[in-house]
């Protein structure tokens, strides 16, 4: 691990200046960062403590509910507010590490968690998200856990979250600060696709940082669902996980929102589903004809063609539950 400097700013526009200079990085929780400069992946010269900066609250009305950037995991998987307006969001938290791991990570470390991808964490490998130019051994090597939507020739590396999963079938805009003020990203925007700039995973400007997330409030925000599946039972990121927003009016769809997550390079929208069901009874052959279009779009590699057939078959469980 290279030396640092530790900064503790007073005030949110000294941090965001302290973070603007070269060699700078946030550090919230450090659930991930820490291992990450364990295994030399980073090495920035000044970690900018956000620990003290009043941005964990949680806030939630009749509107929206407001994740301050700092709220713990674990404390917004319990608030009966979460958990009685957007269940997704805590059923994806809980699915997340360990219970020692939500509670220090924090809801914008969580979004910004680097990919699981071996290669990316292992310096003795190139890797085109570390070290821009140097190749993608992923895409003719191990890459079982990789993504089968949004690779590109330079990086089919898997976003890693469960909680942007979740956000991002919710319709959740970040809310961001830096030097030239606040502003607001849908999520849904928010993250890049890798194209030949891997290593560039959001649209956050230098010093940039998440204030907070905001999620509307909905009747099918209210009856949600989170599927994860995985090879063991706990502490183990998604082969494909599934998030679903539900809401049925005189026994037809009314509203339906999935994103995908284990599948591909950013949290994965799934407009065809969506559109498959809207207007129609819930029935198993309707969840089923609307499953079958999951994964449309899809470039398997060589050991995770799998994941297609997957992603259809907990696409049409989550539904199945999100319906009943």
């Amino acid at each position: 691990m290279q030396a640092f400097h530790l900064s503790q700013p007073a005030s949110l526009d000294a941090a965001v200046a302290a973070a603007s200079a070269q060699g700078a990085k946030f550090i919230a929780g450090g659930t991930d960062l820490m291992q990450l400069l364990k295994d030399n992946v980073e090495a920035p010269t000044e970690l900018v403590d956000l620990e003290h900066l009043g941005l964990s609250s949680i806030q939630a009305d009749g509107s929206e509910l407001r994740l301050g950037a700092m709220a713990r995991m674990a404390d917004v998987a319990a608030h009966p507010d979460v958990r009685a307006g957007w269940p997704v969001i805590c059923q994806a938290l809980e699915a997340s590490a360990s219970p020692q791991v939500r509670n220090m990570g924090t809801i914008g470390g969580n979004l910004l968690q680097r990919t699981r991808c071996g290669y990316f964490r292992d310096t003795g490998f190139a890797c085109n998200k570390r070290e821009p130019g140097s190749g993608c051994p992923a895409i003719a090597g191990e890459n079982r856990l990789l993504a089968i939507l949004g690779g590109s020739d330079h990086c089919i590396a898997t976003h890693a979250s469960d909680l942007a999963v979740a956000l991002t079938a919710l319709d959740t805009v970040v809310e961001l600060r830096g030097i030239n003020g606040e502003r607001s990203v849908p999520i849904a925007d928010f993250y890049r696709l890798p194209g030949d700039t891997p290593h560039i995973e959001t649209v956050l400007q230098p010093g940039e940082i998440i204030t907070a997330v905001t999620v509307p409030a909905s009747g099918a925000a209210r009856n949600s669902h989170y599927l994860k599946l995985r090879d063991r039972a706990s502490f183990e990121f998604a082969l494909v996980s599934v998030a679903v927003a539900f809401e049925l009016r005189d026994g037809v769809v009314q509203d339906a929102r999935l994103a995908a997550g284990g599948v591909g390079t950013r949290p994965w929208l799934l407009p065809d589903v969506e559109a498959a069901l809207h207007g129609k009874a819930p029935n198993d052959a309707v969840l089923r004809d609307a499953s079958s279009v999951a994964a449309v779009g899809a470039h398997p590699a060589r050991q995770n063609g799998f994941k297609q057939i997957l992603l259809q078959r907990a696409v049409f469980r989550a539904l199945q539950t999100a319906s009943a």
